[in-house]
């Protein structure tokens, strides 16, 4: 049952809920506040509650937002100064690498030379010192090492069938 409620300014208003107490008096069941506030305010000023509490609400919310902002931001500069930090060790550990590979090539280089001058002189020894026909040992003793593997592994597989 709906009835009319006269409010302050003088505007009438149909509210559901409400029900007439007596002439000029309306009554809200189980509800004193609504009652206190819709009797003795305006729909202007139940507004502009409504509407400060709004700006309230979004005020804090943005505040919380600045806030949230500001503590990335911070963990933002710690991780740049570590990046920065882990930037300069990897450009030393570099030049580091690059002057390892450096001495390398050059122990790389001079044990080249003396591959090459110890395989001159083993070529110096077989051709002058030693008869024609041992120059090949090192073949003929290459050639019965892989015999004598075939046959050992032969012998290991007729074992275990």
């Amino acid at each position: 049952m709906a009835s009319v409620l006269r409010l302050g300014s003088g505007r009438r208003t149909r509210i559901a809920g409400l029900r007439q107490t007596g002439p000029g008096h309306a009554s809200i069941d189980k509800n004193p506040l609504l009652h206190y506030v819709l009797n003795t305010m305006s729909l202007i000023h139940i507004l502009s509650i409504v509407l400060i509490v709004a700006a309230v609400v979004a005020v804090i919310f943005l505040v919380r937002l600045l806030i949230q902002l500001r503590t990335t931001a911070e963990e933002a500069e710690k991780t740049l100064v570590e990046a920065r930090v882990l930037v300069r060790h990897l450009s030393e550990l570099d030049l580091e690498v690059k002057a390892r590979v450096e001495e390398l090539g050059g122990a790389l280089g001079v044990s080249k030379t003396v591959a090459v001058e110890i395989s001159k002189a083993a070529a110096l020894v077989t051709s002058k010192f030693l008869p024609a026909p041992l120059r090949y040992l090192p073949f003929v003793l290459l050639a019965a090492r892989y015999i004598l593997r075939q046959i050992k592994t032969g012998k290991e597989k007729h074992h275990v069938e």
